[in-house]
Parts: structure tokens; C-alpha cells; sequence
């Protein structure tokens, strides 16, 4: 088995800064009603972390007070905290536009059966993970069962309005690669995506986001046990294009984790990399002013070019409109 740095060591990454924060990403708690094989974050059902009602307070007066357009809520399946509804109603309330990235299947968890039409009566965006429109390699990457779930929950949603022209309720769908390849251009899958779900399924959608898999935690430990984590590693730096550089999500976005702790992105936060802002070593959302982040330098390692790597890969899909081809096979 190969051995993961405990630190990524940033093989000559460019430097980034950081521009006007857009985004207020907030990671809820790692509990998922799944445990799938990519997930960088490793929820999954026995997960306990959970956001303290005081932290969803700080992040609500986070939002009013420096007036922060867009909420992307996460997890885990952000869905499952006690405080999910209150958070997202808050919000709201406030102006601020709310994104709800879904794994889908917790539509039909027991105490979720009005959770599709919640959303709905919020406008919540929904970005729903469904890594092909076949039901084998689906229930292969996301567990026996996972496709045939999607699919109920996705009719749900249709029914409800998300996804088609004019209902203003956005229903977005994720696809990621099945192994260490980069995937496939976004703008050439996206057809096939909406052709074969249509016709198969009578499904509709808005846009595919297309990511690529990041080398830490579950996904990482998979890759080290095959001989494969270093690997993947240079295949993301050979692919490096810094076209990307002026799109990373990092440089618009700040992440807080469920004890309300900041950092860049979502993947910084897996790997205990805080945001630097100075004389705080571990900054707090209760305590941070967007001000103070203008021109901040971004904490960057290994892992940053799974991001700038071929087309680019952000929490809202390819950075590229136009780009080469990934080396790996769309579904």
C-alpha cells in the first residue's frame, strides 16, 4: 500500500489569491444515509459530527451581516440535521439564493417524505450527485439499490417543477469518474446525459456538472491500497492547464465546517487546512468580516490541481466551457 502525506506537499502549485467572496459553502455534518467510494469528505451513516444550533446561528448572522448572496448547503447529506429546514427558511428570508447538493436516495429516507416539496416551496437549487445513466455502474460506485432511488427521487422532483423550462426550480446533476481518469469534457457528455434519461426515463435536468475525483481521504485510501495514489497525482499535475486559475471556486468561496471553523474550499477542510488570515491560526465564521479576506493568499497543495487539472473541476462543474478531452470514458 502506498503511504498518503499527512500534508500534501504542493508540487509547485502557482500561487492563488483570493477575489470577492461570492459563496458561503457550509458543511453541516458528515452523516449520510451512504458511504460512497469517492467521497472526500467520508460520511457516511455512523458519522456523528453534527453543526451546534449556536454555529447555525453564527452562520445566519454571517449571512445578514456581510450580506452574502448565495448559500450552499453540504454535508454528508446536509439534509439529515435537525436544523436543515430553519437554516435554509432563514436564509432565505434574508435574500440569500440556497443550494442544496442532495445524494437523492434521502428523498426517501422515512422522516423525508415532505422534504422534495420543501425544497421546492424555498426555490432551493438542487445539485444532485448521479455519476452515470446506467443503473450497474451507479449502484457499483454509490451501492446496490442507489440508481433505481435516484431515479424515484428525480421524478419527484420533476413532478414538482425542477429541471423544467420556466418553473425557476434548478435541478443540476453531478458526474464523476468511476476511477483515477479525469472525466470527459462536460459540454460533450451533458447531450448524452439529458438524451438517455429522457428517453430511457422520462427524466429531465438543467446542466451536468462534471468533477473529477479529489485524492484525499476515502477516495485517497482506495487509491493507496491499489498502488495507484501517486499515480493519480502526477496525471493531475501533467493535466494542470492555468487557464484555470482565474476560476478555481477557491477564490470566490469560503468553506466553514460543521464546528464553524473557515477554510478556502471544502477539500482544504477535509485536510485540516484552515483559511490564513492574520494572528488567527483557525478562524471562525462568528468572527470573521469578508473585508478582511480581500487579496488573502489561498492555502494550496497536491490536491489543488484536481481542480485545474484538463477542463477544470469546481463545485459548479467544469471551469472550461471548451476544452480537451479528459483521458477517461464518459458513462
Amino acid at each position: 500500500m502506498q503511504t498518503i502525506p499527512a500534508v500534501s506537499r504542493a508540487l509547485g502549485f502557482p500561487p492563488l489569491v483570493r477575489d470577492r467572496l461570492a459563496t458561503l459553502q457550509v458543511n453541516l455534518g458528515y452523516r449520510c444515509n451512504q458511504a460512497c467510494g469517492h467521497c472526500h469528505v467520508e460520511a457516511g451513516p455512523k458519522r456523528t459530527e453534527t453543526m451546534s444550533a449556536q454555529t447555525v446561528a453564527d452562520v445566519l448572522a454571517f449571512l445578514e451581516r456581510e450580506g452574502i448572496a448565495d448559500l450552499d448547503l453540504t454535508g454528508g447529506a446536509p439534509e439529515l440535521h435537525p436544523m436543515f429546514r430553519h437554516l435554509v427558511t432563514e436564509a432565505r428570508r434574508l435574500g440569500a439564493a440556497v443550494t442544496d447538493r442532495c445524494n437523492l436516495t434521502v428523498l426517501e429516507e422515512p422522516d423525508q417524505g415532505d422534504l422534495a416539496g420543501f425544497l421546492a416551496s424555498q426555490g432551493v437549487a438542487i445539485i444532485a450527485s448521479l455519476p452515470c445513466y446506467l443503473e450497474d455502474n451507479v449502484d457499483r460506485q454509490r451501492g446496490k439499490g442507489t440508481f433505481s432511488a435516484s431515479l424515484r427521487a428525480l421524478r419527484r422532483l420533476n413532478g414538482l417543477g425542477y429541471g423544467r423550462p420556466g418553473s425557476g426550480l434548478t435541478l443540476d446533476l453531478v458526474f464523476n469518474p468511476p476511477d483515477d481518469s479525469l472525466p470527459p469534457p462536460q459540454g460533450e457528455l451533458e447531450p448524452a446525459y439529458k438524451r438517455e434519461l429522457d428517453s430511457r426515463y422520462g427524466i429531465v435536468f438543467n446542466r451536468l456538472l462534471t468533477l473529477a475525483n479529489m485524492p484525499i481521504r476515502r477516495f485517497a485510501n482506495r487509491l493507496a491500497a491499489q498502488g495507484r495514489y501517486h499515480g493519480y497525482l502526477e496525471l493531475l499535475r501533467r493535466a494542470h492547464d492555468p487557464a484555470n486559475l482565474e476560476r478555481v471556486m477557491c477564490r470566490s468561496l469560503i468553506s466553514v465546517d460543521w464546528q464553524g471553523q473557515v477554510y478556502d474550499c471544502d477539500f482544504n477542510q477535509m485536510l485540516g487546512l484552515p483559511l490564513q488570515t492574520a494572528g488567527i491560526d483557525r478562524p471562525h465564521i462568528s468572527r470573521l468580516k469578508t473585508a478582511s479576506l480581500n487579496g488573502l493568499k489561498v492555502r494550496v497543495a497536491d490536491h489543488c490541481y484536481g481542480c485545474t487539472a484538463g477542463q477544470g473541476s469546481s463545485c459548479g462543474g467544469a471551469l472550461q466551457r471548451h476544452s480537451q478531452r479528459g483521458n477517461g470514458e464518459g458513462s
